[in-house]
């Protein structure tokens, strides 16, 4: 694992939602999808279901719950914020909010990007 200046956040409805999860599941875990079945959806899984790879870059703590992303997918993100939102809707199968009629969602903004010279 990986550790990075802090380069997540999350909405005020976002933090909530993690807040009313770690009540009902305990510690929790994000991880930002690659993109295969579940999209690029960021998923939230019990903390002590979910291993972390060798590979993951730690972004930071929304609500004080760890944020992880892939190391490939780092190096093509590495230059956004990511702000993590909470919209209606079905959410991934395998992400704890699912049964709650809401999901995670990934908001961006490119920061930093060098100048090319």
């Amino acid at each position: 694992m990986v550790e990075k200046e802090a380069k997540v956040s999350a909405t005020p409805a976002a933090e909530a939602l993690v807040r009313e999860l770690r009540q009902r599941h305990g510690p929790l875990v994000f991880h930002q999808s690659g993109g295969c079945c579940d999209g690029s959806a960021p998923m939230c899984y019990p903390r002590d279901e979910f291993r972390i790879g060798a590979r993951d870059v730690h972004l930071g703590d929304i609500a004080g719950e760890p944020f992880y992303i892939g190391g490939d997918q780092y190096e093509l993100w590495a230059h956004t914020n990511l702000i993590i939102d909470v919209v209606e809707g079905r959410g991934s199968g395998f992400s704890l909010e699912a049964p709650e009629g809401k999901r995670f969602l990934t908001r961006s903004e490119v920061c930093g990007v060098p100048a090319s010279r």
